[in-house]
């Protein structure tokens, strides 16, 4: 006798109009996009009047500014409840910076890095993405979740990190 199972994922059927969506989803991106850069312009410009090292603008301000269409899509995910698709736009958007980016710039031209990004900003990297999979694997917890103290304890590490790049460089 065939046991029944019962469907926990309900099929909601909606009217789809295909021409107002694209529409609606180029204009998003366009207006992502060109808002993020004027953001990152702005920020840049500003930050070369205090006399910011292009290392600390970039780790900072770039970063920021090209990861708000990141955490844009992230945050209207988990708000639809789909966890799934925010962490998977975080970590293959690292990925895909870290390797697709660097690798296409690389056999453009070669690239060299200051002596800090291997002595001070690889190892916080390093320490934020084995707290981020000791957070995510939840050992004594319920596993693939991130609670908000755990966030908070990222967020807070982002921001002391910030701190130290704009204190360290004005040191200098």
């Amino acid at each position: 006798m065939a046991k029944q199972v019962k469907n926990d994922f309900a099929v909601q059927k909606k009217q789809i109009h295909l021409k107002k969506e694209i529409f609606f989803l180029v204009l998003g991106l366009v207006l992502l996009i060109v808002s993020s850069r004027f953001l990152v312009w702005g920020a840049v410009t500003i930050a070369e009047l205090f006399g910011v090292s292009d290392l600390v603008i970039g780790l900072t301000i770039v970063a920021v500014g090209t990861s708000l269409p990141e955490l844009a899509s992230s945050i209207m995910a988990v708000r639809k409840k789909q966890d799934d698709l925010a962490v998977g736009n975080i970590l293959g958007s690292s990925i895909f910076n870290t390797l697709a980016v660097v690798g296409l710039a690389g056999m453009i031209s070669p690239l060299t890095a200051a002596k800090e990004v291997f002595s001070r900003d690889l190892p916080v990297m390093i320490a934020f993405t084995c707290s981020l999979f000791i957070f995510g694997y939840g050992f004594k917890k319920r596993p693939g979740s991130i609670n908000r103290i755990e966030g908070s304890i990222m967020l807070l590490g982002f921001v002391a990190y910030t701190i130290y790049l704009i204190v360290s460089s004005s040191s200098v």
